[in-house]
């Protein structure tokens, strides 16, 4: 099929790498000129493993071209997809600006073209935008008809950064909100290298998915760190606790996020934590749980902070600066907002994560570095031996299995404080700290 996808960020990226290497012939589309010379050159403009040399090869037999003009990506597709940002307002909401835009343009461009024309939603919105905000766009731009020659529909995405191609070819379901069978299946179509249930629903319960999903994802992680933290105060073993919680399979749900850790970060659940309770606000619906999520989140953030500074030790060796492992995303990253701190307090800190390279950060990713550690690459080092070296105190908040075999295969007893219980198992070796769970004996 021949397809054009607006938006080349991590979702708009992997979208298009994973369907060019099904046959699809693929044009990425994208406002950032940057990004479309990366991608000609045959080169990834985000970081994730596998996405590089996806994109090599499917530029290279001629499955996937880029452009920053939308009308040539219109005109030589037969269906769009859309997955441009919608980044948080201050007041939680969500920004749809990139969206009405892209899809004025596609109206546009659709006025030269005769054939129909499939537009497909992914970007994460509030219940009722594709119908009620940008179907009317796309019709009163382009003249057409809904169900006729111009069709519409949501396809939530559920794409882990660090994880994002094997979550592509094997999501937990695929989800296509469309008014019609016609609409349902010929998106099927897409879709059909990738496992699992494909599922119709409504476009307003499509809409919901990502962010209700998100949401509950946060909820868990937040609710694992709040109790352990509880637990761990009155000198309960929280892991112990946590692991026998878990064998309850049945009711308890999944072991997905469910664990003692670091704070969560990243360009998803802190938004859509906010965006669920805004919408909420909207409509008078007060929301305490939700809107204490993200506040206990901060408040998880200032636990490792303090247990960090009550060692008193000057010299830190910090290992993982981006939101989580396998990704160079740096977008609400507690390790981050730690190591800003740590730095703006005076603290001799190196920092390891051989992901984070300053040269291939780009657009929101980097906006985000320059606000909260413009100074940020002079505490950089790829050398994990130097970075170790340098630390009186090592501070973990993710590595790589090879970094962990490193740090274990090194007989130096150097104290560690452990943010995401990385080494709990094996840690007896070091002066160990876990961030809200017992020392191991």
């Amino acid at each position: 099929m021949k397809t054009s996808i607006f938006g080349m960020g991590y979702v708009g990226c992997v979208s298009a790498a994973c369907l060019a290497s099904e046959h699809h012939h693929v044009i990425g589309v994208d406002v950032s000129q940057q990004k479309i010379n990366l991608l000609r050159e045959g080169r990834s403009p985000v970081e994730e493993e596998q996405l590089p040399e996806m994109i090599r090869k499917a530029i290279n037999n001629g499955h996937l071209s880029a452009t920053t003009d939308p009308r040539e990506a219109i005109l030589a597709t037969d269906l769009s997809l859309i997955a441009v940002g919608t980044p948080s307002r201050e007041d939680g909401s969500l920004e749809l600006c990139y969206l009405k835009s892209v899809a004025r343009d596609i109206a546009l461009a659709l006025k030269e073209k005769t054939d129909p024309h499939f537009v497909v939603i992914r970007s994460t919105v509030p219940p009722g935008t594709t119908e009620h905000i940008l179907t009317p766009l796309l019709l009163e731009g382009s003249g057409r008809t809904l169900d006729h020659d111009l069709f519409v529909c949501y396809n939530p995405e559920f794409l882990r950064e660090g994880s994002s191609i094997k979550d592509f070819f094997n999501p937990p379901f695929t989800i296509i909100g469309a008014r019609d069978q016609h609409t349902f299946q010929r998106v099927s179509q897409l879709y059909q290298g990738v496992k699992g249930a494909i599922v119709r629903c409504s476009i307003q319960a499509a809409e919901s998915m990502k962010t209700l999903c998100n949401v509950f994802h946060a909820l868990k992680i937040t609710f694992a760190n709040e109790a352990a933290s509880v637990l761990h105060g009155c000198g309960t073993d929280a892991m112990e606790a946590m692991e026998l919680f878990l064998k309850d399979d049945k009711l308890n749900i999944s072991r997905a996020y469910l664990r003692p850790g670091f704070a969560f970060g990243g360009s998803c659940l802190p938004k859509d934590v906010n965006a669920l309770a805004a919408l909420g606000r909207a409509h008078g619906i007060d929301t305490p749980l939700l809107s204490s999520i993200n506040a206990s989140n901060h408040a998880h953030l200032l636990r490792a902070i303090s247990l960090v500074e009550r060692q008193q030790e000057k010299k830190i060796t910090l290992l993982g600066i981006s939101f989580k492992p396998g990704t160079d995303d740096l977008r609400e990253s507690p390790a981050l907002r730690l190591a800003a701190h740590l730095a703006r307090n005076g603290y001799d800190l190196r920092i390891y994560d051989p992901i984070v390279c300053m040269y291939n950060l780009l657009g929101a990713n980097l906006h985000h570095m320059q606000r909260i550690m413009p100074d940020l690459e002079r505490y950089l080092d790829y050398d994990l031996d130097r970075v170790l070296d340098h630390g009186a105190l090592w501070v973990i908040a993710h590595v790589t299995p090879q970094v962990k075999k490193h740090l274990l295969d090194r007989a130096r007893k150097s104290p560690v404080i452990d943010l995401s219980g990385i080494l709990s198992p094996d840690a007896a070796m070091f002066a160990y700290q876990g961030l809200c769970w017992k020392t191991p004996s």
